[in-house]
């Protein structure tokens, strides 16, 4: 059973030193970027599997996923965000669009409900 655990900010400061220090601001963009949609692709193809017989890997699943969290640290770095910060902020938007939990009408017609026209 896992039971160690670390703050979005812990984490990205401990990624960091796994970042290549001699890419450029431009290519380190690109890296961040095509490294999220790579690790989406190896994510994705876990799932694809599951058509041609394979049960899906949760332990595999689970590394695929941390490495995608390694280029959103990377990513954060590249614009020196705080993880924890765009964490914090990404909640608040999600509160303000769902005050009540998930709402599927306030899904559907989310602009209604953003620029304050409709009441929740």
């Amino acid at each position: 059973m896992k039971t160690k655990q670390m703050t979005f900010d812990e984490y990205q400061e401990l990624a960091r030193r796994t970042q290549n220090k001699d890419l450029t601001y431009v290519q380190r963009q690109y890296h961040a970027l095509h490294g999220l949609v790579s690790e989406v692709g190896e994510i994705h193809g876990l799932f694809q599997k599951i058509y041609q017989g394979h049960p899906l890997s949760l332990d595999d699943l689970e590394k695929e996923i941390g490495d995608l969290l390694w280029f959103v640290a990377e990513l954060c770095d590249v614009y020196d965000w705080s993880m924890g910060d765009v964490a914090v902020e990404n909640i608040e938007k999600l509160k303000k669009r769902y005050p009540e939990g998930f709402d599927a009408e306030r899904s559907v017609h989310r602009e209604e409900y953003e620029d304050g026209s409709k009441e929740g």
